[in-house]
């Protein structure tokens, strides 16, 4: 075991419950540090169900087009947990994490503390130290009371698209999952929002208004589309013209046009052609990304692989929908190799792909307790009317896949599953 992993491994025994919305320990321990989250750089601040980190990754995008340093903070990691704490740029270092993380502890003293709490206080510990002209800050779950929302006046809030998730901790329906995501809106702080049900759209104009804030809202001040192979972007200050994303589906051109928004109303220094440059440099593994190596050659000349980390039903749709553009140019029999969380229903994960006649293959996620084992993922499947075989791991599932000619093999269902892949593949996130 690592010094970093055996580090986290004391941290995650803080506390008797993994997920433990509030503020009160994070409070805490940040006034015991010095309070680092009120000596940050310009804040962005974005929450959502689906397309945070997508958006986060575009503002980032646009910002070092236009040479500028940005911080950037996200969950979960893929490979390694310092994928989380971006400093300036760069993945922060071993040493670097290590040292926070340590100093936290020491400084919390054995007192009960959630793992993402902590962690999110070294976090702002390493931002506050280290000069940058933005943070790009990410909701962890929810946001009125996810352990990121002590930034008291951000430069500005996003609020992505909000559906069902984590249901358990935030509530069964969207009006109340809703209602936690515009907890992140701040009196005096300009704010972006997607479209929206007409359900969360209610409930997050109506805490808006409370705080006297007008939100920029996708569909009405702003929207953004594609067209004969470019995108347009539209909204008061006039017309775009762009290149496509490089992050690929549609739902990605929706994304993009969120973060140009956001560069926009929060006055960016970013020009129109470090936007073009952005969309087309945008890195975000595991979001529809083509797999090369080891795993690849697994699979005959003919066949695609690819990688997505979308868990829930919404981005099933997404992904569906960036699959089914795809037949349009290509038409290849599609292979799924699934593999989910307990928290999640296989059967509304895998409806979305209905049209599209998918061979499936259920996997258990390694390493994951709280996995869906593959015998679990397959009867639900069938009993939704998928044919889904189990497979004792992603290798044993590439094996039967390689059988069906030029077939186009996604490998999704998990956030988890896409890390451990991407481990196995050689390819972790830089």
């Amino acid at each position: 075991m690592s010094r970093t992993d055996a580090i986290l491994t004391r941290l995650l025994a803080l506390h008797p419950k993994l997920i433990d919305l509030g503020l009160e320990r994070t409070l805490r321990l940040l006034h015991e540090i010095g309070d680092p989250h009120k000596r940050l750089p310009p804040v962005i601040h974005v929450a959502g169900t689906n397309g945070k980190g997508s958006t986060i990754a575009y503002l980032r995008a646009f910002l070092e087009a236009a040479g500028k340093t940005v911080h950037v903070y996200t969950s979960p990691h893929l490979v390694h947990f310092n994928e989380r704490i971006r400093l300036a740029g760069k993945l922060v270092s071993t040493p670097r994490l290590n040292a926070a993380l340590e100093y936290c502890e020491e400084v919390n003293a054995g007192r009960p503390i959630t793992f993402f709490e902590i962690t999110t206080v070294a976090a702002f510990h390493l931002f506050a130290e280290e000069p940058a002209d933005f943070l790009l800050l990410e909701v962890g779950m929810g946001g009125l009371h996810d352990t990121t929302n002590v930034v008291e006046r951000p430069l500005g809030t996003v609020i992505t698209t909000v559906s069902l998730d984590h249901q358990q901790f935030l509530g069964d329906r969207v009006s109340q999952i809703a209602a936690e995501k515009a907890g992140i809106l701040k009196k005096g702080s300009p704010a972006v929002v997607a479209r929206q049900s007409e359900e969360g759209d209610e409930v997050i104009m109506a805490a808006a208004r409370r705080l006297g804030v007008r939100p920029f809202k996708a569909g009405e001040d702003f929207d953004g589309y594609a067209q004969d192979g470019r995108m347009v972007y539209q909204d008061e200050e006039g017309l775009l013209d762009l290149p496509l994303p490089r992050l690929i589906g549609a739902h990605q051109v929706d994304n993009a046009a969120v973060a140009i928004a956001a560069a926009r109303h929060f006055s960016l220094p970013v020009t129109a052609a470090d936007i073009g440059k952005g969309l087309g440099t945008v890195e975000w593994p595991a979001r529809l990304t083509p797999l090369s190596g080891r795993l690849r050659d697994l699979l005959p000349a003919g066949h695609e692989l690819w990688l997505d980390g979308g868990h829930n039903a919404n981005g099933a749709e997404a992904l569906s929908a960036a699959l089914t553009q795809m037949n349009r140019t290509r038409p290849a029999p599609l292979v799924l190799i699934v593999g989910m969380m307990n928290t999640r229903a296989p059967e509304d994960f895998l409806a979305p792909f209905r049209p599209l006649t998918p061979q499936v293959y259920s996997v258990t996620v390694p390493g994951e307790t709280n996995a869906h084992k593959a015998a679990d993922i397959a009867r639900r499947g069938r009993a939704a009317g998928f044919a889904v075989r189990p497979r004792r791991s992603v290798l044993s599932a590439l094996a039967d896949a390689a059988g069906t000619e030029n077939a186009r093999v996604v490998i999704c269902g998990s956030l988890y599953l896409a890390g451990d892949v991407l481990a196995r593949n050689g390819s972790p996130p830089r």
